[in-house]
């Protein structure tokens, strides 16, 4: 880590500061033979129409540039499991090397996942030990150390890959990490949760056996008649109303499961809406209503206040609270820490940052029906992500798809989504998984806590190939893969136009603002057809017309109609006739001539291939 001329610390490697061009942003191309049930429209965050789920195949720096110009700030949630880099300390490698390859390949796909993201939107990216102190370095730089949320240990031991170690100078590896930033920390909301849960009679018990009092033992059988007595300010002047209440009933559980014949269990779970304790909160509020009882003279024992809070969990809402005595002792809710979960009662208690997720690691081969052994994450898991962060509706996104697990998540859970997998996992996992769940046949992972009967569908998308491709001389030519609607739509991407082909004026293909139009055309642009377009044209409209050839009277002629030569005007703009931006990483040792030979006696390989290939 290094001291830049700007004195702001940041992560450095070799290669970090190579010039590259940028990545090609992409058409996506509908493959409806993998695409599977109905698709809802809608509206995204950021203004764009939504078109339904996507499930797209594809190396997911290209599929992420492919969705950056629609999908800009309309990402509420990102969860990525990038691979480990675990293999990175080996004899083939200095390992600084490896380790400067993969964070060079991870950058890019940061930096544009930041901006898929809302400003209220976050990211969770899983990672091992190997990487982990620099990706959270690298994380810094690319969102802002100020946007770091939490850092998350996750005991996932019995996962394939991340238990290791065995009986060497190593500890045992049962843990995972979750790096949490938010896009602007200041927007990013509260979190929802997560919680861990115990069913009441067990936490009663381990309290009993372990010499503590449990305190939620009261009940309040009836509120009492309510009567508004007069009004209070909290420190910064806002309106708290405050009421007597006349003739309450409280009884403890104890009694109530004697008067209705039934045990204390089954008590709890019907009167647990109405089950608190007291307590002496030390809260500005609080002593506000002990000075307005003292001077007010009131007697009656049990008060409650009506106020809008400002912040937390009740923010901006009509809250109520309830106090006990002279010395305004606060109701605190069992039902606030409390959860009914398939007829029974559960204590909730918040999590911190150690999430264990090893009871859910016992089944995770046969949720979704698909075997993925290097990498599966349990439902459990993701779904406790999603919930922290999203409501239904909102996009979810996940650009290391893998076995399809938060796609799946997503969908029982009704948030929209977006996968990206570049692997035959996609046709393999992914589909097949996802159409299950779509089906209503998914009966595992978070189904049943979902309640999940079937529903949702989702489109699958293929990258489109290069735009510009070599030809046998070397030089960068159109795509011959290219039809005229693609080459226009795709003019249009590289333009920073929407392509919208107008069905009445034939060289309205796309728009940028109301005014603003652009024309992708092979045909040989006239001077004649020029003066035709222009007449067409508005007074306040511009276009813009992208050609491979046109008549040199017809550059400069109208000050509202620029023209671009293709693919002239592409060569510098990024790099095209790529296809792999893999993060996995491939070492290929050195090896001599008489080596090679033995490895390759008919002489089908070039030195420089994949040799596990």
């Amino acid at each position: 880590m290094i001291q830049n001329k700007r004195n702001k610390l940041e992560l450095t490697w070799i290669g970090k500061e190579d010039e590259i061009l940028a990545v090609e942003p992409r058409l996506l191309i509908e493959n409806q033979q993998y695409s599977w049930g109905g698709v809802e429209a809608g509206i995204l965050p950021n203004g764009n129409q939504w078109l339904g789920n996507m499930l797209i195949h594809g190396d997911n720096l290209l599929a992420l540039r492919a969705l950056e110009q629609n999908f800009t700030g309309a990402v509420k949630c990102i969860y990525i499991d990038p691979p480990y880099n675990v293999d990175a300390m080996n004899i083939h490698y200095d390992d600084f090397v490896e380790h400067s390859i993969w964070l060079s390949r991870i950058k890019p796909r940061l930096e544009i996942l930041r901006r898929l993201l809302t400003d209220d939107g976050v990211i969770f990216i899983q990672i091992s030990d190997e990487e982990q102190a620099y990706l959270k370095v690298l994380c810094d730089e690319v969102f802002g150390r100020s946007n770091f949320v939490n850092m998350i240990s996750v005991n996932m031991k019995n996962i394939a890959g991340a238990s290791g170690g065995g009986e060497d100078k190593r500890l045992k590896k049962n843990c995972e990490y979750i790096l949490i930033y938010a896009k602007d920390y200041e927007k990013m909301q509260l979190f929802n949760g997560p919680y861990s849960y115990t069913e009441m009679s067990d936490l009663i018990q381990q309290y009993k056996d372990d010499g503590r009092s449990w305190k939620y033992t009261s009940v309040l059988v009836d509120p009492g008649e309510k009567v508004y007595i007069g009004s209070t300010v909290d420190g910064d002047g806002n309106e708290i109303k405050v009421y007597i209440r006349k003739n309450p009933i409280i009884k403890s559980v104890g009694q109530l499961a004697k008067q209705d014949g039934i045990s204390e269990k089954e008590a709890y779970k019907r009167y647990g809406v109405n089950i608190f304790q007291t307590t002496n909160a030390q809260s500005s509020i609080r002593s506000r209503i002990m000075e307005y009882r003292e001077e007010h003279n009131i007697d009656e024992d049990v008060l409650s206040i009506e106020y809008i809070p400002k912040t937390g969990k009740n923010k901006g809402k009509i809250y109520e609270q309830f106090y006990k005595g002279d010395k305004c002792r606060l109701f605190v809710w069992l039902r606030d820490t409390s959860e009914v979960i398939k007829g029974e009662l559960y204590k909730k208690d918040l999590q911190g940052t150690y999430w264990d997720m090893n009871a859910w690691m016992k089944n995770l081969t046969k949720e979704g029906n698909v075997e993925f052994p290097q990498g599966k994450k349990p439902e459990k898991l993701i779904a406790q992500i999603i919930s922290m962060i999203t409501i239904q509706g909102e996009l979810v996104l996940d650009s290391f798809l893998g076995s399809g697990t938060t796609a799946a998540s997503a969908l029982k859970m009704k948030r929209r989504w977006i996968g990206i997998e570049m692997g035959n996992h996609a046709y393999t996992h992914c589909a097949p998984r996802l159409k299950r769940v779509i089906d209503g046949d998914d009966k595992g992972g978070i189904t049943s806590d979902e309640n999940w009967q079937g529903g949702g569908g989702f489109k699958f998308y293929e990258l489109a190939p290069s735009l510009l491709n070599h030809d046998k001389y070397g030089n960068l030519v159109i795509n011959k893969d290219y039809n005229a609607d693609m080459l226009a739509a795709a003019m249009a991407k590289h333009q920073g136009f929407t392509y919208s082909p107008d069905t009445e004026v034939y060289w309205r293909q796309g728009r940028s603002s109301e005014h603003d139009f652009i024309f992708t055309t092979t045909q040989l642009i006239t001077a004649e057809m020029l003066e035709t377009i222009h007449d067409q044209l508005g007074e306040d409209e511009s276009l813009l017309i992208c050609c491979t050839k046109f008549q040199p009277e017809c550059r400069n002629k109208y000050s509202n109609i620029t023209i671009k030569k293709i693919p002239k005007v592409l060569l510098d703009t990024c790099e095209f006739d790529h296809d792999d931006y893999s993060l996995n990483i491939v070492s290929v040792p050195d090896i001599d001539d008489e080596e090679w030979d033995d490895l390759d006696p008919e002489g089908d390989l070039e030195p420089t291939e994949e040799l596990n290939d």
